[in-house]
């Protein structure tokens, strides 16, 4: 049994308590609104008043919030994590999909502290987490994986290791901008086909079993057909939308041009701005209704150009 702090229980952070404290674990939470807590306390874990008295004397602390500006409140905040005082070369375990320039600042204020920091954000979705099944997108030494791996184990059914720190923060930011690219165009299609008369939910069917078909796709796509944005919301828009800006970020670092990104940000801008950000991210459909259609593109001609 290990002694572990787990900063941030937001939907995936709940279920993810739950994973560890069915495995024996001693868990502490910390959650800047503590009603989130009480379930999770009425199951085994206990609650502290802030991140740096969650982590005395523990063997892990892992943090799963939503952006840059949270992570670095619960880490290097007056009550944050680095401000407590964990065992000397405790496991710092950084879940949350952050920017590659954040994570460099973030490894090296846990190393400097004395701790061994993983970045290892996470694929799947809330209903994942509280299964264990989540994928898990692991950068950091060998050595300090090997140590967290019976930590990790009820989280996920895949651990992947991708190499040194940050490495899991990029592969992060690449799948979830093509997941961005992935709704932008599945949104396109279905406006496309609804004004061609077509009946979406055959659409639908055709696409699921279709060459285009991904989890991505088949998953928004019946949430467009059902227009269930706001219902048991999976994944907000305003998620995606930090995702894609962070992944753009990397893009520009790496001078990657990204033109198709920036194309799907800018759909959940105008997401953001239509006060639909905290709807699922399927709601970009209707943006995609909103715009104004451009001048009909020209046909190029047939035949063999001679």
């Amino acid at each position: 049994m290990a002694r572990i702090a787990f900063i941030g229980l937001g939907r995936m952070g709940r279920g993810m308590v739950g994973r560890l404290v069915a495995a024996g674990h001693d868990v502490v939470v910390a959650n800047r609104t503590q009603s989130r807590a009480s379930a999770l306390v009425a199951g085994g874990a206990r609650s502290a008043e802030n991140p740096a008295s969650a982590v005395e004397g523990v063997d892990a602390v892992f943090a799963m919030v939503s952006d840059d500006e949270a992570s670095r409140e619960v880490w290097q905040g007056t009550q944050g994590v680095l401000a407590g005082r964990p065992a000397r070369g405790a496991l710092a375990i950084e879940c949350s999909t952050l920017s590659s320039d954040r994570v460099a600042e973030l490894s090296g204020a846990t190393v400097a502290a004395g701790l061994r920091y993983l970045d290892c954000p996470v694929t799947g979705l809330p209903d994942m987490a509280a299964a264990g099944t989540l994928t898990l997108l692991v950068g950091g030494a060998t050595e300090d994986l090997d140590a967290a791996r019976p930590l990790l184990a009820p989280l996920a059914e895949r651990i992947l290791h991708f190499g040194s720190v940050g490495s899991g923060t990029a592969y992060k930011l690449i799948v979830n901008l093509i997941g961005a690219v992935q709704i932008a165009g599945v949104a396109e299609g279905l406006v496309i086909a609804e004004r061609a008369g077509l009946d979406l939910g055959q659409v639908m069917d055709a696409l699921a079993g279709g060459q285009a078909a991904s989890p991505q796709v088949v998953r928004n796509g019946l949430r467009m057909v059902a227009a269930d944005h706001d219902r048991e919301v999976s994944f907000p828009g305003r998620l995606r939308h930090k995702d894609t800006a962070y992944a753009l970020q990397l893009a520009q670092l790496l001078d990657v041009g990204a033109p198709l990104g920036h194309v799907a940000l800018e759909g959940l801008e105008a997401l953001l701005a239509s006060g639909l950000g905290e709807q699922n991210e399927s709601a970009v459909i209707e943006i995609a209704r909103q715009r104004v259609p451009r001048a009909r593109p020209e046909v190029p001609p047939q035949g063999i150009q001679r």
